[in-house]
């Protein structure tokens, strides 16, 4: 270990311009319940995007897990070469609205453009709004309501991507599902006593449902695993043709133009991650005096930038972008790092060991035979958690009939039509329905709603 910090002071570290570069064994403490925890989920997890790659891109599934490999180090960079605390992830809600904005282009290379077109405005956006400083009065000049909406238009859009899939997988499907909302929503099940057992399963809730999944999929003859020795030899020649603007060239302006409606909605969804993290943050530092924890929006936004525009240029276009938080995972730190220094020494200790060995053993047929079968299950398991979290969000957002009803119909209109249309019908019918001074929507019930309560 390197230079020790002082007590409620900053985790030391390389400075470089703005970002300070933390090497784990080096400049923080390996924490390993972290790290093997965080191998098996970030690579179940991260590889269901392979058949979302595979979808959407038309490529092998050798490309679609090189991409994911180099996802790895790009994800992982936010903590260790640029020194956010943040458990990074994706922009997991953006994705289901990804999905639908990608299903109106041809498979293949257009779509490729396509989400390059995102990839580009969406990093123009963290860089202009890093410049500027701008992005919390952006934040604020988007009215609630159409934030719910937003937000509802990706839960409708991920459970609708999931009533096909499960006919493909029911028992394994349907039973992980069961298996993941009962350890992590359930009330009943919060109700009963805090034991080990109890608090592990709650804790490592996909890890658990990846398990059930595989051994009732077995079972039911639903799931096959083929194991095999060896390593992975990442195809980076065939990527950099396929999924990369180095093989297939840079989008037209027109298709640019159309991903500006989906990426201010993409910029809306990450500004509220952003919050949820320091919010989170906060929260902890209440029991953990002895570090202060340097929050900066300023460097995320560029760190943001940096990894999705390195993502595309080094590994391919990734579908649901690089984002600031991976919320679960952030909030199972959190709850360690509270546990006081003998559970975690630094926040930096959990958010920096969880890839740490994801990423070499990506590379190791062994451990990829057990994780291709399962990755429907993963795929599902993300956007069912995704779709959940949007709307019980997003309701909780909006406080009487008129804002509610208009989320839905703005929902609606985002998930079956696009997000164009939901952003544009968004605009004029809150200025219709709702008014510029917003009504009730602030938070204060309307009479109707009084009447009814």
């Amino acid at each position: 270990m390197g230079k020790k910090r002082t007590y409620g002071g900053i985790q030391p570290g390389v400075k470089w311009g703005p970002f300070t570069m933390r090497l784990p064994g080096v400049h923080v403490a390996i924490s390993w319940p972290e790290a093997i925890q965080g191998a098996f989920l970030s690579l179940a997890t991260g590889g269901a995007l392979a058949p979302l790659m595979m979808q959407f891109f038309e490529v092998p599934f050798e490309v679609a897990w090189s991409i994911l490999t180099i996802q790895l180090f790009w994800v992982w960079s936010q903590t260790v070469l640029f020194g956010d605390a943040y458990a990074a992830g994706w922009i997991t809600p953006a994705l289901p609205l990804i999905l639908v904005f990608l299903g109106g282009v041809s498979p293949g290379s257009e779509a490729v453009q396509a989400m390059i077109a995102i990839t580009l405005v969406v990093s123009f956006l963290f860089i202009f709004f890093a410049i500027t400083g701008l992005g919390q009065k952006f934040n604020q000049l988007v009215p609630g309501p159409l934030k719910a909406g937003i937000i509802l238009g990706a839960a409708i859009a991920a459970f609708m991507s999931e009533i096909n899939r499960v006919q493909t997988l029911p028992f394994t499907l349907i039973t992980s599902w069961i298996v993941v909302l009962v350890l992590m929503f359930s009330i009943p099940f919060g109700r009963l006593p805090n034991t080990k057992a109890k608090v592990l399963m709650a804790s490592n809730a996909m890890l658990v449902g990846f398990i059930v999944a595989g051994i009732v999929g077995t079972f039911a003859g639903e799931l096959t695993f083929s194991i095999e020795w060896g390593f992975f030899i990442p195809q980076f020649g065939e990527l950099l043709a396929t999924v990369s603007p180095w093989g297939v060239g840079m989008p037209s302006w027109s298709l640019i133009v159309s991903a500006v409606p989906i990426s201010l909605m993409i910029y809306v969804l990450v500004f509220g991650d952003l919050l949820v993290a320091d919010s989170l943050l906060k929260e902890a530092s209440k029991s953990r005096q002895d570090e202060k924890v340097d929050v900066n929006h300023t460097r995320t936004h560029w760190a943001l930038a940096i990894r999705n525009v390195g993502q595309m240029f080094t590994g391919g276009v990734l579908i649901p972008l690089h984002g600031p938080m991976w919320t679960g995972i952030q909030v199972f730190i959190m709850e360690r790092y509270k546990s006081g220094r003998k559970a975690l020494d630094s926040i930096y200790s959990g958010t920096i060991s969880w890839y740490l060995l994801s990423l070499p053993l990506g590379f190791l047929l062994p451990i990829i035979g057990l994780i291709v079968p399962l990755l429907p299950v993963a795929l599902s398991l993300t956007l069912l958690l995704t779709g959940f979290a949007c709307a019980y969000v997003a309701m909780s957002m909006v406080k009487d009939n008129i804002s509610r009803g208009y989320a839905l119909a703005i929902g609606m209109i985002t998930a079956f039509v696009s997000p164009a249309w939901g952003i544009g019908a968004g605009i004029v019918l809150y200025l219709l329905l709702i008014g510029k001074n917003g009504g009730a929507i602030e938070g204060t019930a309307s009479k109707e709603d009084k009447q009814v309560s």
